[in-house]
């Protein structure tokens, strides 16, 4: 039932579109029934300009039909509409289980609202029980896990790190990174944690997305709510 709900979701976010609007258009199993649904507005007459977080999207909004730019040419977006791995009650995210953390951020970051699309096994109390992915530079790798290591103690936060893939064939993003999934359980105070993974060298980005959410739209059996940032 999960993808059938992720569908109604996206089905709900791409009537948010509007003509003449330049969407970010996120990674995911759940942006992916928002690219086929988008597909389909544009098929009817809907002109807009996508762009998209990694290579997987941009292959299927291609097929889709859909016109595509870049950030380069279009650094200044209306709308970004991404999945997330989980919500907390303050629009407070992770994101990255798909592995496009860095993209998503940035386009996020370059658009006047993000809307989260999700099945409503996304929304939790705290964030943590997700693995905490952790983009970093694959130069130097053994001293940056060490860091992020420390990082997590000065937090008060402990938990295996794992390289995404592992040592032989690590997973590699659309950036030329890696990803360290940190397991932590639970994630009381993210803006701290954010603020210290960032200050680290050899950390490109984390999956800890803060301030950027402005609506969330999860699905469930109950069907679509709309989810906003508790007071």
């Amino acid at each position: 039932m999960s993808d059938q709900w992720k569908r109604l979701a996206a089905e709900r976010a791409v009537q948010d579109v509007e003509d003449g609007m330049k969407i970010g258009i996120g990674t995911g199993s759940t942006a992916e029934h928002f690219v086929r649904a988008l597909g389909a507005r544009v098929r009817d007459g809907l002109k807009v300009i996508g762009v998209p977080t990694s290579e997987r999207t941009h292959q299927l909004a291609q097929s889709e039909g859909i016109a595509l730019t870049t950030l380069d040419d279009a650094p200044e977006l209306d709308l970004t509409i991404d999945g997330a791995d989980e919500i907390d009650p303050n629009l407070v995210l992770v994101k990255g289980g798909g592995g496009a953390l860095l993209r998503e951020k940035i386009v996020a970051a370059a658009s006047g609202r993000m809307i989260v699309i999700a099945d409503d096994s996304k929304l939790v109390d705290m964030l943590g029980i997700f693995p905490l992915p952790i983009e970093v530079n694959a130069f130097g790798l053994g001293a940056t896990t060490k860091a992020i290591e420390a990082c997590l103690a000065e937090n008060d936060l402990s938990g295996d790190l794992v390289l995404r893939g592992g040592q032989d064939h690590p997973f590699v993003t659309d950036g030329g990174h890696y990803i360290i999934d940190a397991h932590l359980g639970k994630i009381p105070h993210p803006a701290c944690l954010a603020e210290d993974l960032a200050a680290i060298p050899g950390v490109v980005e984390h999956g800890l997305f803060i301030g950027l959410a402005t609506k969330a739209y999860v699905a469930g059996p109950d069907g679509v709510k709309t989810v906003e940032a508790q007071a």
